[in-house]
């Protein structure tokens, strides 16, 4: 049941208020004992824990760039996460309520007509496609009537030699086809499906296999853990062949599959943190960290494919530190500050790494009451879904989802806030592993709503779920599975 929302309107000096003591909120080096449990915000039966209301009392000494960024960045969401910006929108916790028709309205609108000066994202098209469908999915809007559109403006961004492109005459990457695939797969049905040409996609992906096992994201490109895990996307959703053509550049050193020696390549990418960098030798961030996670929950079963290839304790050292207080959200790498788009890239990260350190389905918990696994929640979903719709939400008329309050909404982070505010409402497990040693098959997820302690947000703002592999609503991704699993050949 939703809490009730019970508000009074703010005193012209909102005080914080701890158990024994009344601390001016301006005094941001306020310290000493404090009841976590019974913080106050300053009104009548609003209860923020202190946490999420107060500046860090461990100060760093060393006042640097990167410091003074992210003192800035705590004073600017203190107020947001105080309630102080949105006193009349706000439940018993402190948290407003998710904008859905305005977020909506939003993203409608940017799968419109773009003005002359937005030419420079002509090559970000297809990311345009997903993040406003895989956005729009979430919030609960039918977007099946895009199912046309999409088809006919896809249409001509596919090359003869394979692959999509970003824009009309442009050359295919594996981004910008990942992202096509995801928003066909979105749409679904057999015209959106038909459209991809498999024969030539499975070709082009062999000239992007590289002898060292990964894959370049275009021919002659760049050689990164992205190209990984869209790869093993598009394999595996589209269900292609694994064998190597012989004129891939692979086949010559030996390599027979396009998923031969991928895992052992992802895995020389983790770094001596423990996240993982876009290629060996540089430094980890979030989103490739995901990516990697991605790649080898495709690979094999999480619980096998992470162990194999990746030191999971250096892996789960670096993602906690990710999480920061007060503001609840995610930094994407050491010293950054909190950007709302990591809700997704580090958040996204835990279910993949909770199944790996869960073991085999058998060995798992049986619970149907969606808040018991094995290994329980190690990230704070309530700090997460906390700074999500407090912070990143466009209030405005203007709507969808932002960075921070500082920084405009744009689909890219209304499609990642909101997927990371999924993943933190929901709990996912895998309830049947494959075969051992099975590189095509897929591991069957099931999903449940996190029920674990007192809920912060109220359950009319619960969305829908996005597969912690592909991303996009898990009946999408068993759509196009069970259709492309019921072709012979191409």
């Amino acid at each position: 049941m939703p809490f009730p929302v019970r508000l009074n309107k703010p005193s012209s000096r909102a005080v914080f208020q701890r158990k024994f003591k009344r601390v001016d909120p301006k005094d941001s080096r306020a310290t000493g004992a404090m009841d976590e449990t019974t913080a106050f915000a300053g009104w009548n039966d609003i209860y923020i824990p202190m946490l999420f209301t107060t500046m860090p009392p461990i100060v760093d000494e060393l006042s640097t760039n990167t410091y003074k960024l992210q003192q800035k960045t705590v004073e600017e969401c203190l107020p947001f996460l105080n309630g102080q910006e949105h006193p009349n929108k706000c439940n018993q916790h402190g948290v407003p309520q998710l904008d859905r028709q305005n977020h909506a309205q939003f993203l409608h609108k940017q799968l419109g007509n773009f003005p002359p000066q937005y030419l420079a994202i002509d090559a970000s098209r297809p990311w345009w496609f997903y993040w406003c469908l895989a956005a729009l999915s979430l919030i609960g809007e039918d977007i099946s009537v895009y199912t046309d559109r999409m088809v006919e403006t896809a249409r001509p961004l596919q090359n003869p030699g394979g692959g999509f492109g970003g824009g009309f005459g442009q050359m295919s990457h594996l981004a910008t086809s990942y992202a096509t695939v995801l928003a066909l797969m979105l749409v679904g049905g057999e015209e959106s499906y038909e459209m991809i040409d498999r024969r030539t996609m499975w070709k082009w992906l062999c000239s992007l296999k590289q002898p060292d096992g990964g894959f370049q994201m275009a021919v002659g490109g760049e050689e990164d853990v992205r190209g990984a895990y869209c790869a093993a996307v598009i394999v595996s959703l589209l269900n292609l062949p694994l064998e190597l053509s012989q004129d891939s550049p692979a086949y010559a050193a030996g390599r027979r599959s396009l998923f031969d020696g991928l895992g052992e390549w992802v895995g020389k990418c983790q770094t001596f943190e423990g996240g993982m960098s876009s290629m060996p030798g540089l430094e980890a961030h979030g989103a490739y960290t995901f990516c990697a996670l991605g790649c080898l929950a495709i690979l094999d079963a999480p619980h096998r494919s992470l162990p194999r290839y990746l030191n999971v304790r250096r892996l789960v050292s670096w993602l906690s530190s990710r999480q920061y207080a007060p503001e609840g959200g995610f930094g994407g790498r050491t010293n950054k500050v909190v950007d709302g788009c990591y809700s997704h890239w580090i958040g996204g990260c835990w279910p993949l790494v909770e199944a790996a350190l869960n073991g085999p389905p058998a060995e798992a918990t049986n619970s149907s009451s969606g808040h018991k696994v094995d290994v329980d929640s190690m990230y704070s979903r309530d700090g997460l879904i906390r700074y999500i719709l407090c912070c990143c939400q466009d209030m405005s008329k203007r709507g969808g989802l932002r960075d921070k309050p500082s920084k405009l909404s744009d689909a890219y982070h209304t499609c990642y806030v909101l997927t990371g505010l999924s993943s933190a409402q929901h709990q996912w497990r895998v309830s049947s592993s494959r075969p051992e040693g099975s590189t095509i098959d897929a591991d069957e997820w099931i999903v449940l709503p996190y029920l674990e302690g007192e809920q912060i947000f109220d359950e009319d703002d619960r969305i829908g779920t996005a597969h912690p592999v592909y991303v996009i609503p898990k009946h999408k991704v068993d759509d196009a599975r069970n259709y492309f699993r019921s072709k012979l050949g191409f």
